[in-house]
């Protein structure tokens, strides 16, 4: 019986938490390093402050924050960009993608394979950010809610889900209820 031990059983379930946290730990050092290049370093810059607090939220020790500044105000700190997607999900939730990258064209493709597995596609820009309104922090706030079945909520649950494993993308926001 290999592998039937206590220690086995922990190992494993240490291996998904590390490798969850790791995910997280990665996306938000990207984006404190993209505001830390905005604000040339500058930790009181009120952007480069929130990734922080977020940051901090998450538990991310404050060697990776601080490696994370000094790489974006770093001369050599490639650009990162922030890219917004609208698609419609199940039940005509409105869904807002916000992804940081370094290329655009990577990006999109993956965006646009992960909403075509799941049986959806991009929507034009415009056409679904009339649905929220965005805060000074880059929060998305639904202006209305759309209640769904459980059969949507599960699919708007699996589709959110296999946007954000996607590397480069940051949150994902609907309007569901």
């Amino acid at each position: 019986m290999a592998g039937h031990n206590k220690w086995s059983k922990i190992k494993h379930k240490k291996a998904v938490t590390d490798a969850a946290k790791s995910k997280l730990f990665s996306k938000l050092a990207k984006l404190i390093a993209s505001e830390s290049k905005k604000a040339k370093g500058d930790e009181t810059a009120p952007g480069l402050r929130a990734a922080i607090e977020k940051a901090k939220a998450a538990n991310m020790p404050k060697d990776n924050i601080k490696r994370a500044i000094e790489k974006g105000a770093g001369a050599d700190a490639k650009e990162l960009e922030p890219v917004v997607y609208e698609t419609y999900g199940p039940g005509g939730v409105a869904v807002i993608i916000v992804a940081l990258t370094d290329n655009r064209n990577r990006t999109a493709a993956e965006v646009k394979h992960t909403l075509s597995k799941n049986g959806y596609e991009l929507a034009t820009p415009g056409s679904a950010s009339w649905a929220f309104t965005v805060s000074p922090t880059g929060e998305y706030t639904p202006n209305s809610t759309i209640e769904l079945s459980d059969q949507d909520i599960e699919k708007l649950s699996s589709l959110v889900d296999a946007l954000e494993e996607l590397d480069d993308v940051q949150e994902v926001f609907t309007n569901a209820a």
